[in-house]
């Protein structure tokens, strides 16, 4: 039989006309990457030692990371049973929908959210209900709660929103879950958490406990500086959270993130420091956008976002040329990532540029 004649293996095909999910574009050496929202600092001092030093490479892991719940459980006055560790929050995020959700039922999100949503959803063979933002860029939890049907299974609340960077408000987060079934699972996605300073914005954390339905996830491949070693984790109700152990894939989280994890959370004096920083920088990055009559809402993560509509691809093109590399959502924006202190300059070359093309008067983002 030739190539010709072969039938191609069958395959799902709404999986097959699914897009891989596109990572940041890398950056030139003589660039900055600001566009998959990395923490521009290393891991906290001594985290890299203690890994090398205490990691059996040859050795499973603890399949359990049964050392990082304890730490993570006792922080937050919750049973180790309540602590679930993932390769990343977002593989725990899979986990939960796959455990949930399923052919002909669906999954309710803000749109425009983090871009891993929809693909998640689809390989549980779910369906994507997406709800658009607010003018502002914020969610629209009313309409959320709206969109909630017999078929839903799960609701997801990211907050900061990515790419956006605005916050869900601790009362109208209070609303939203009492206009809600109290069987509905509802994911509170907080991976840039620690970068908050609203105090009125929506804690996972203080919330545990009272709702039976709530899932919070965190990571430290953010604030913690731990992206490239993946591992992530989320407090929850234990049934629920058993679910997502069933779901999960073995052996996933690797002794050297479960090492990581543990040297850096005995470090939090030093990542409050290095938080702080970061926030400082977003601020005053976030201020000259503004004072150049750029349209940037809230910025309560580690990036800023510039809704762009048609002109998306000609601002990134702008960035590029001053030799900034960030992340652009075709038809809405592009997000941008705060790094180190010396690309501030190069970004704001790079927005009197884009002044020119989107001025005061662009009312707002296109959210497609």
């Amino acid at each position: 039989m030739t190539s010709a004649e072969r039938r191609p293996v069958k395959l799902r095909p709404e999986i097959v006309a699914l897009p891989p999910y596109k990572q940041g574009k890398p950056a030139p050496v003589d660039a900055y990457k600001l566009s998959s929202n990395e923490n521009p600092y290393p891991p906290l001092d001594g985290v890299i030692e203690d890994v090398v030093r205490a990691t059996s490479f040859n050795r499973y892991p603890d399949a359990t990371a049964l050392a990082v719940r304890e730490v993570l459980a006792a922080r937050n006055g919750v049973s180790v049973d309540e602590v679930h560790i993932g390769a990343g929050s977002v593989s725990i995020i899979s986990q939960l929908i796959s455990a949930a959700a399923g052919a002909g039922d669906e999954v309710v999100y803000p749109w425009r959210s983090f871009e891993a949503y929809p693909g998640l959803v689809t390989v549980a063979g779910a369906t994507s209900v997406q709800v658009p933002l607010k003018a502002d860029d914020s969610l629209d939890l009313p309409a959320l709660a709206e969109a909630v049907t017999e078929r839903t299974r799960v609701v997801i609340v990211c907050s900061p929103n990515n790419p956006t960077g605005t916050v869900v408000g601790a009362a109208e987060f209070a609303d939203f879950m009492e206009s809600i079934p109290d069987d509905l699972l509802v994911l509170l996605d907080e991976a840039y958490y620690e970068f908050i300073d609203r105090e009125d914005a929506v804690d996972g954390l203080a919330l545990t406990g009272r709702y039976p339905n709530l899932v919070v996830l965190h990571t430290f491949s953010k604030a913690y500086g731990l992206a490239g070693l993946r591992i992530g984790w989320a407090i929850g109700p234990v049934d629920i959270l058993n679910a997502a152990r069933a779901s999960a894939i073995p052996l996933s989280v690797t002794e050297p993130s479960q090492v990581a994890a543990l040297a850096s959370l005995e470090r939090d004096s030093e990542l409050a420091e290095r938080v702080s920083h970061i926030r400082a920088r977003r601020n005053v990055i976030r201020d000259g956008f503004l004072d150049r009559g750029l349209r940037v809402p809230e910025a309560q993560g580690n990036f800023i976002w510039l809704g762009a509509g048609d002109e998306t691809d000609r601002v990134q093109d702008v960035l590029y040329s001053h030799g900034i590399v960030a992340r652009a959502f075709p038809g809405s924006g592009v997000r941008i990532s705060i790094g180190e202190e010396e690309s501030i300059a190069s970004l704001f070359r790079a927005a009197d540029e884009i002044a020119q093309l989107l001025p005061a008067a662009h009312p707002h983002s296109t959210l497609g």
